[in-house]
């Protein structure tokens, strides 16, 4: 597939025509995200949070996720891969990541989030946006790229077995603390069962 590279504000942006000619109707392109994408971002994480049957899980506002990603102190980088369309350029798919630290390894991409909308599938953007992670990460020097994958997801985790170094591991537990709207106090926490 041929592409054509520009450079603007976002970073670098490639398109990539549709299959059968170079009109750029149908065509998609990978962009870095930018503040006006956010609304539509996240509509896709609404729809990843229905598939992976958790539609009541998503509670951030659109404010508090504008402000993570484009505020004065951002936590979150992505790539969105939009296609052109009669009216407008739509958004069908992003990765989303930060940086995690690791006293073993040292700085680290931990993908958050990553998404085709299911119209779109089926047409390589996945891998487009993923190649895209790995080029980044080389990039800013990461000793590597994380993510979770849901045991039964055998689509994603088909597609991650294609990278040859790719590792799917087993034996580590999720752990999490809700603090929001919490009343938590430490001494109701039994130390006699603790080993901290």
């Amino acid at each position: 597939m041929n592409s054509e590279t520009q450079t603007s504000k976002s970073g670098s942006l490639k398109i990539f025509p549709p299959a059968g000619g170079e009109d750029l109707e149908g065509a998609f392109a990978i962009r870095r995200a930018v503040k006006e994408d956010c609304k539509e971002m996240l509509q896709l994480v609404k729809e990843l949070a229905v598939y992976e049957k958790a539609p009541d899980e998503v509670t951030i506002t659109l404010e508090h996720f504008t402000d993570s990603g484009f505020g004065q102190k951002p936590v979150w980088w992505a790539f969105v891969a939009t296609q052109k369309n009669q009216q407008s350029d739509k958004i069908v798919g992003f990765a989303m990541y930060y940086i995690r630290f690791s006293t073993w390894k040292g700085q680290r991409m931990y993908l958050e989030d990553f998404i085709v909308t299911e119209q779109a599938r089926g047409q390589g953007i996945g891998k487009l946006l993923f190649d895209k992670l790995i080029e980044t990460a080389k990039e800013d020097k990461f000793c590597g790229i994380s993510w979770q994958v849901l045991h039964w997801n055998e689509p994603a985790i088909n597609f991650y077995k294609k990278y040859y170094n790719a590792t799917i591991e087993e034996g580590w537990l999720n752990c999490s603390l809700k603090l929001m709207n919490v009343n938590f106090e430490i001494a109701s926490l039994d130390h006699k069962t603790s080993t901290y």
